[in-house]
């Protein structure tokens, strides 16, 4: 680590309330100089490794980038605290489509003019400049997250090395003949001008005609009904199928019809992909228009008409048609089919309809020569690496759907009709027909000798160079890059179910195919982020929340804590104001507690035994230190099984009840009297390693009460804490401090706590008064003695302990509660009205009653079962359980007598 002064050696006292618009940026820009993200250079320090899935330079943060940075800031740092040479490497993806639709619309509203006008060099040298100007916005937002990644690593898709890494895997594949060029149905973007992959097209639901299409026989005579929500692509029909098995159609197989519209003979086939439940169980067949349609085309030999072109108009071959866009063609042809008495019938229909993921045009099938990775070949190795283990999934349900992407995948296309990105690195030449496929640019035809090449005009998918994203960033090609040698391997890729397809899968078999090694060894997929009434966050539906807004508002740990809340992996999870307000209100509470015990330690009037820390003699003392071990256990466990959700809430259970609520009071009780051992120095070890504990999750706050405390520690003679928290040790569990005896013990004492608490809550004691308790039991009666002043305090009581199954209070005024180990009887003479009391605890016994009657029908309901969201069920379960808790509270107290 850096040599030099503390960066926090002028912190002052505690602030009274937590102020993170005070604290975050200064901390972060602290850690980042200071080199703390970078890996440790300790050549003995098992490496691990993250490669931060690179958002489009294109974008700002949104909720999913955050959740994102939450999950892979946790892990990187938590395995950093834990001694690994911890990796986060960050980075952009040039994003072909969405940059270049950015700067044309910006050019073409600016300076009114179009891509073509400007000329492909001076377009490319524009969006250049514009990727300079605003490419690093997502990364700076990132930092407010608070990411810990090495920003020194950072990477660009078009950065030199990943793109020579490009241009290696492209001639690497070419030369297997795992690269080919040919003429294909792809899906087109009229309004990109560009071909994307099934996985660019986003498909939305929408009602449609459907129309029913008689296709009259060649002989003349008779009809065959055909049904289509695209009646404009008839034009293209070179045949019509029907199902083998279909008893409708099977002796019609081997007739002709003439196409309507058209005039052309077309033949009536047989083929297992028709769906005989679908219209009139009768396909038309457009092998140039329909994706199922040329596959059965293929199998069939039937030509390919192709009637829409790539500007989204009818061609020639669409006859009089021609020239007139699809909509207006679909209209045209609706009404000549009906003047010739053509059209059977017109019905609603609910269909799927492909829009371009970027300018959300309706995609239009089309054949094009276009440039193909031969999946059937190259994916066997892929589906090999995850069917034997050495790359897992986590949720391990994603297995299967892997399994079934990778056997069902066709060929890839990956050459887009754009200006911006990785360009296919081929070249022609006309004098002789040469192609050419190199890694440098040739500087002539290596057949004829002719200097005049023409390089192809197209780009590669995005998703390529991406693809190659694990090991390009660490310095392939080359073999020997240090980074490559010692990170790679990398550990986790975590990211969204989403992009399972999109790039996980991508990744997998092209790191594979480049370094003959798995790109990483476990895959951890999170679920989407959904509004608090469970729908999918869009801008269309105006439920989007802007993250840096809520950090603003709340703070990035709270933010941070809200996103994780409850997070598991491969399930949506929610974000509400609630939880954002818990996130906060969290913070506060440590801060507060924190606070009290730095300004304790600096009051101390006594020295400090620092040293008893380590061997606890007093009950309470050795209860918490057992329960904050039994909490490291529970974290190691968690978080090696990427339950950040479940992980964090051991964390929050821990500080804020058993730490705030129960130690700190109980200890401020012993620090007011004076008796018995100090807390103090449980009360700064337990918060110390708490801190630690929860630095992963909350990194700023824990940052900046550390510094507090370790400046306390310093004037106390306290243990010394190093220069940062973020590079402290994590805690591990020590068995040998598990302490059973302590628990127990603890147990019953906060039962009987707890007990009076709630007679007082539900009778309405008034805060001020003082009841009289009287407590008895067989076995710990030794233990409540010693803590009578702490159930004094805790419990605004005046206790008495017997070493006997009686109680000394009894009559109409009192109260007796039946615990495991103890009884607790509570007097309420004088305090309040008996009658009264026992008249609202009757009825509110009533209401509790209801409720619990209501929630377990729902509870037992079986479409609420199958339908609700399951943290909706899971908080109905908890809500039954704690109505019965109270019932059987209630019930003990509408015993008194009036």
């Amino acid at each position: 680590m850096p040599d030099g002064s503390s960066p926090w050696e002028h912190l002052g006292p505690m602030a009274k309330a937590y102020d993170p618009r005070a604290v975050e940026d200064p901390v972060y820009r602290l850690w980042n100089d200071r080199g703390y993200f970078k890996p440790s250079d300790d050549p003995h320090a098992d490496p691990f490794t993250i490669t931060m899935p690179p958002p489009n330079v294109t974008g700002s943060l949104h909720l999913g980038h955050a959740l994102e940075s939450a999950i892979q800031d946790a892990l990187v740092r938590w395995r950093r605290m834990q001694g690994h040479a911890a990796l986060w490497v960050p980075g952009t993806d040039h994003a072909g489509i969405a940059t270049q639709l950015v700067v044309e619309r910006n050019l073409l509203e600016e300076e009114g003019l179009t891509r073509h006008e400007l000329g492909r060099e001076q377009f490319v040298a524009r969006v250049w400049d514009w990727v300079r100007q605003y490419g690093d916005v997502i990364a700076e937002q990132r930092k407010r997250m608070g990411a810990s990644c090495d920003w020194n690593r950072a990477r660009f898709t078009l950065d030199p090395g990943p793109s020579r890494a490009v241009r290696r895997t492209f001639v690497n594949l070419y030369k297997k003949g795992l690269i080919y060029r040919g003429s294909r149905l792809v899906n087109w973007c009229p309004r990109c001008q560009t071909a994307l992959s099934d996985l660019e097209v986003v498909h939305q639901e929408e009602d449609a005609p459907l129309y029913q299409i008689r296709y009259p026989f060649a002989s003349g005579e008779g009809h065959v009904v055909v049904a289509t929500t695209r009646p404009e692509t008839m034009l293209g029909d070179t045949a019509v199928a029907a199902h083998p098995d279909d008893e409708r159609y099977r002796s019609l197989v081997g007739k002709e019809l003439r196409l309507p519209l058209a005039g052309r003979i077309i033949p009536i086939i047989a083929d297992d992909a028709v769906d005989p439940e679908f219209g009139t169980g009768a396909l038309k067949v457009t092998p140039a228009h329909d994706h199922a349609d040329f596959e059965i085309g293929e199998r069939h030999g039937l030509d390919a008409v192709a009637v829409i072109g790539l500007d989204g108009r009818m061609t020639a071959d669409a006859g009089k048609y021609e020239g007139r866009d699809r909509d207006q063609a679909r209209r045209d042809v609706v009404a000549d089919l009906e003047s010739l008495g053509l059209l059977e019938s017109v019905e609603p229909h609910a269909h799927s309809v492909g829009l371009c993921d970027r300018c959300k045009t309706v995609i239009e099938p089309v054949i094009s020569l276009q440039w193909w990775v031969a999946m059937s070949t190259i994916k066997e190795a892929s589906i090999k690496a995850v069917r034997e283990g050495r790359i897992r999934f986590v949720p391990e349900r994603f297995t299967r759907v892997y399994f079934n992407w990778m056997e069902g995948l066709r060929d890839w296309c990956v050459s887009r009709q754009l200006w911006w990105g990785h360009r296919i690195p081929v070249w022609y030449c006309d004098e002789c027909g040469e192609t050419i496929v190199a890694e440098e640019d040739p500087s002539g035809c290596t057949t004829c000798g002719e200097h005049r090449l023409r390089q192809d005009e197209d780009v590669l998918d995005t998703w390529f160079s991406s693809g190659l994203w694990p090991h390009s960033t660490l310095g392939w090609p080359d073999e020997d890059s240090s980074d490559l040698q010692r990170f790679y391997p990398t550990s986790v890729l975590e990211c969204g179910r989403d992009i399972l397809f999109l790039w996980v899968s991508r990744m997998i078999t092209l790191s594979i195919e480049n370094t003959g090694k798995i790109p990483f060894r476990t895959v951890y997929l999170h679920g989407l982020l959904q509004d608090p009434e469970g729908a999918k966050m869009s801008k269309s539906k105006g439920n989007v929340v802007d993250p840096l807004e809520l950090i603003d508002t709340y703070g990035t740990d709270a933010l941070r804590f809200a996103l994780t809340t409850g997070v598991s992996p491969g399930n949506e999870s929610r974000l509400s104001p609630p939880k954002m307000e818990a996130g906060r209100n969290f913070a506060n509470k440590l801060w507060n507690a924190a606070r009290f015990v730095v300004n304790a330690i600096e009051a101390a009037e006594e020295p400090i035994d620092w040293q008893a820390a380590g061997k606890p003699a007093h009950v309470e003392d050795r209860w918490i230190v057992s329960r904050q071990n039994r909490l490291a256990d529970g974290l190691d466990q968690h978080m090696g099984e990427y339950q950040i959700g479940e992980a964090q809430r051991l964390l929050y259970d821990f500080i804020w009840s058993e730490f705030c609520d129960w130690y700190l009071e109980l200890a401020k009780v012993r620090l007011r009297s004076g008796e018995g051992p100090t807390p103090l120095p449980y009360l700064g070890d337990i918060l110390e390693k708490t801190l630690r504990l929860l630095h992963p999750f909350m990194p700023f706050v824990t940052e900046e009460i550390w510094q507090h405390l370790k400046a306390a520690f310093s004037n106390s003679g306290g243990p010394r804490l190093g220069e940062s928290i973020m590079i402290a040790p994590y805690p591990d569990a020590d068995p040998e401090l598990f302490d059973e005896q302590a628990e127990a013990d603890l147990a019953i004492l906060m039962d009987v706590i707890r007990a009076i608490r709630n007679v007082r809550a539900e009778t309405r004691v008034p805060q001020g008064e003082t009841v009289e308790a009287a407590i008895a039991s067989q076995d710990a009666s030794g233990l409540l003695q010693r803590e009578l002043p702490a159930i004094a305090a805790l419990a605004h009581a005046a206790p008495d302990v017997m070493n006997a199954a009686g109680t000394s209070i009894n009559g109409d005024d009192a109260v007796t509660i039946v615990l495991h180990r103890a009884t607790v009887s509570v007097s309420l003479a004088g305090v309040v009205d008996i009658a009264e009391a026992k008249a609202r605890l009757e009825d509110d016994l009533a209401n509790a009653t209801a409720a619990r009657a209501q929630l377990d029908r729902r509870l037992k309901n079986h479409d609420f079962l199958a339908k609700a969201p399951e943290d909706v069920v899971e908080k109905e379960r908890t809500r039954l359980a704690e109505t019965d808790d109270r019932i059987s509270r209630l019930r003990q107290l509408v015993g008194m007598r009036d």
